[in-house]
This record gives structure tokens, sequence and C-alpha cells, in this order.
């Protein structure tokens, strides 16, 4: 066969045409078209603290200096569910680690369970069908949980119980498209979330992973794993991974610059230095 192709197109050479073109592959029914990166928990942890004790103003200066503030940071309406004025347990900082959920296109079988051993016995099969956990092994210290989640489904697959194994995990943090349940629980745990809305159905029979570590968007905002999150009462900052040293950077002189002022004001104005001035 390979043969009788070279035989054509040496035929054809001969006689002045152009040799058939070779037919290209069809494209993939299916493709990823952003590629995301892995990185080390060394170089995850050595970038996060450059970033801690910042403000997310002076990251957002930052982020408008590099002149991509109008794409990095997330809506208005997402915001904590708890706030701590003492010590700012509410901030974070961390890497994202990304998970997408969408409304499945089926509904439990049986909405009438006479029990909760029954209810829990199909909640099982659904768990090992739609709810894979490959995700849990990435969280890990200084990282982030970024949730694009559907508001309307009422589910942000967050409560005081998952929530608790990830923060014992080392995360630093939940920022949601959707939200969370369990409210009172997770603040007197403090576990940082920001989120668009408290939400409270149980995850079976209204929400699936769809992928775990792809892009996502959450608050309007292109999220990449890895990428950088630092969140506090001023809202959520995105920080590209490939701009993050950079933005680090520009925000510390901005932060260090601003706390020289502050501390000959708070001395002018008679105030008694606080841990904001040396964070």
């Amino acid at each position: 066969m390979r043969v009788a192709a070279l035989l054509c197109s040496f035929a054809a050479v001969l006689w002045g045409q152009a040799p058939p073109k070779p037919a290209k592959p069809p494209a993939p029914f299916s493709q990823h078209m952003m590629e995301v990166k892995q990185y080390t928990q060394a170089e995850n942890e050595t970038i996060v603290t450059k970033f801690k004790g910042l403000r997310t103003t002076d990251v957002y200066d930052a982020l408008q200096a590099v002149g991509i503030h109008k794409v990095t940071v997330m809506d208005r309406e997402i915001g904590p569910m708890w706030a701590d004025n003492e010590t700012f347990a509410h901030n974070i900082y961390g890497v994202a680690v990304t998970l997408r959920l969408v409304p499945p296109q089926e509904t439990p079988p049986n909405t009438e369970f006479q029990s909760n051993a029954e209810m829990s016995k199909w909640q099982g099969t659904w768990n090992r069908r739609l709810m894979g956990g490959g995700y849990a092994q990435f969280l890990t210290t200084d990282t982030v949980l970024v949730i694009d989640a559907p508001l309307r489904a009422d589910n942000g697959f967050c409560g005081s119980n998952n929530a608790q194994s990830w923060k014992n995990r080392g995360v630093a943090g939940i920022v949601t498209d959707a939200g969370c349940r369990d409210s009172d629980e997770i603040w007197k745990q403090r576990i940082p979330v920001y989120q668009r809305d408290s939400t409270r159905f149980i995850n079976e029979g209204t929400i699936a992973i769809e992928s775990y570590n792809t892009p996502v968007v959450v608050g309007g905002v292109l999220v990449f794993p890895g990428d950088i999150i630092v969140a506090d009462l001023d809202g959520v900052a995105v920080v590209p991974r490939a701009k993050a040293e950079l933005v680090a950077k520009i925000a510390r002189e901005i932060h260090d610059g601003d706390n020289k002022t502050r501390e000959r004001l708070y001395k002018e104005g008679g105030m008694k230095p606080d841990f904001t001035l040396t964070r």
C-alpha cells in the first residue's frame, strides 16, 4: 500500500501535478482546550508565604499595576460566611484546587424513603457513581477549594462535616459560586467560606462532580488549579500563577508603604500598635 502511494506521487510529479495531501486526522469529539500545570507542594507553600498578611486591596492594586485587575477580581456577591474582626481568622491565602459541580440528568428513584437507613443505602450508590472523591488527595496545606457550582441547585457540596475534613488536611478555606450549609457549625469550627449564598440540600440527587483540577469560573472569574487565592472582607482576588511572583512583590511594596503611614497616624492619634502593622 505504501509502494502504491509512492508510485502515485511519482506519477503525479511526472505529469506536473502536485502529490495529494495526506488527510488530516479528525478532531477529537471532546477536548479540554486550556492546559493546566501541576506544582509541587514545596512550590505552592513558597509562593503562598509571599502573600500571607497582605490585604486584598494590596493585591487588587498590584493586579491593576500588571494590567489584569478587570478579569481577576470576583463579583461583589462572593463574600465571607462569617468574619472575625479581632484576628481576621476569616482571611484566606492559598493555592486553588478546583472542583466543578453540575446538576445531574436524573433524580432519586424514590423520594419517599421510609427511614434514614434506607435513604443512606441509596446515597451510597449515588456517591459511588457521581460523587468521586479523587480531588481530595490534592487538598493539602495552603490550598483553597474553589467550587464552581450552580446556585439554582441550592447545593454547594459543602457542610460542616466535609468542610472539617478538608480543614484537617490543611485547607485554608473554601470559595464557591453557590454556598455551604450548616452555617452555624462552620462558623463555630472557624472554617473560612466565601460564597454567594448559603445552600440547604443534601448532595445526593441534586448535584454531581463533573471534573476537578480543571479551569472553572467562580464569581465571574476564570480560575486555574494552582492560581493564588486571597480573600478578606473586601472580596476575593485570583492571581494567575504565571503572574504570582510579580504581583506578590508589588503588593508587598504597597502594603509595607501603607503600614509606615498607618504607624505614624496611630502615634499621632494616640493609638496602640496592633498586629496589622507588622503583618
